[in-house]
């Protein structure tokens, strides 16, 4: 049987995937498998940007909805379900689609992970408590004292990743360097949907960003906040609801908090569009437009039939 290849459909947050995957769905036969480290918390639907009910009953999304907001959710755990969940795809006869802007999930599966220690659930719960007790300042000065090569790679202000660099750093002594895989073994084609005017992306970042805020979004921050997680759950460092938390503590105004969110949200797709460029492989696509989701969609399944009709790879 001939494999239809994996299609990797990425871009920075607010440039039109969602509507791309679903003008494909016409087109295509396909799967698709989420690929957002967001949008896996239930409970956290309009600030993550998920499909509707509606939506998701037309079109399934993997991997969306699988994690209560108190769990984590590892590169590693993801890429076990996703080569699952491509190999359910290919006995259905479908075209597997991985859409998302999580880069790190979409390294993590194509080029592999390091090869370090589980989480240590009793290192772990000393850790955070030393985040409670110190502040998240003292636990990266001990990662820089300890890994600087690590820490200079972590931003001080994100405590997930300095506990996890911690771990492995008492551990093992400091974060491997070199991934630990077998290649990459499917057919891929790797595409990007982004608007070639970059003034255009921010203007549509700050639209969505207002437009979250009136449909809700405060109101799942207040219940986020509320759930009493520990100060290093993943779900409380997410663009947009760390903002809207500063608001909610009354540290910062309304306008500040459109401000605030909306900037963090475009220096998000800064760091998605420099990852994405350093790929040469990525074949990239302009989704401006009322038809540019169906004109990407075009492109997308001719480069699928293509693939279907040459030599199989992988």
């Amino acid at each position: 049987m001939t494999r239809s290849p994996v299609v990797f459909l990425m871009g920075p947050t607010g440039a039109g995937k969602t509507a791309t995957v679903f003008a494909l769905s016409r087109l295509l036969a396909i799967d698709v498998v989420s690929v957002d480290a967001a949008q896996i918390y239930r409970g956290l639907d309009i600030g993550t940007a998920k499909p509707s009910l509606a939506e998701l009953r037309a079109l399934p999304h993997h991997l969306i909805d699988i994690r209560s907001v108190a769990e984590s959710y590892s590169a590693a755990a993801f890429c076990a379900d996703a080569r699952r969940l491509i190999h359910a795809a290919w006995r259905r006869g479908r075209v597997p689609v991985l859409v998302g802007g999580s880069s790190f999930y979409f390294r993590a599966l194509e080029q592999g992970l390091p090869d370090i220690p589980p989480a240590d659930e009793r290192l772990r719960a000393s850790l955070l408590k030393k985040l409670a007790d110190e502040g998240l300042a003292a636990l990266y000065a001990e990662l820089v004292e300890r890994d600087p090569r690590r820490a200079s790679a972590i931003a001080p202000t994100d405590p997930q990743r300095i506990v996890r660099a911690l771990e492995i750093v008492r551990t093992v002594g400091q974060v491997p360097e070199k991934t630990v895989s077998t290649p990459w073994p499917y057919p891929v084609l790797k595409f990007a949907i982004s608007p070639r005017d970059r003034a255009e992306l921010h203007r549509r970042i700050g639209q969505r960003f207002r437009r979250m805020l009136t449909r809700g979004m405060i109101e799942e921050a207040a219940w986020l906040f509320g759930q009493g997680l520990s100060p290093g759950a993943p779900a409380l460092r997410l663009v947009g609801y760390r903002q809207v938390g500063e608001y909610l503590r009354d540290k910062i105004p309304y306008n500040a908090l459109v401000e605030q969110g909306s900037a963090a949200t475009r220096q998000l797709a800064k760091r998605q569009l420099t990852w994405l460029r350093a790929d040469a492989a990525v074949r990239w696509l302009d989704g401006d437009g009322p038809r540019g989701p169906e004109i990407c969609a075009t492109a997308i399944r001719d480069a699928v039939d293509k693939t279907r009709s040459g030599p199989l790879v992988g």
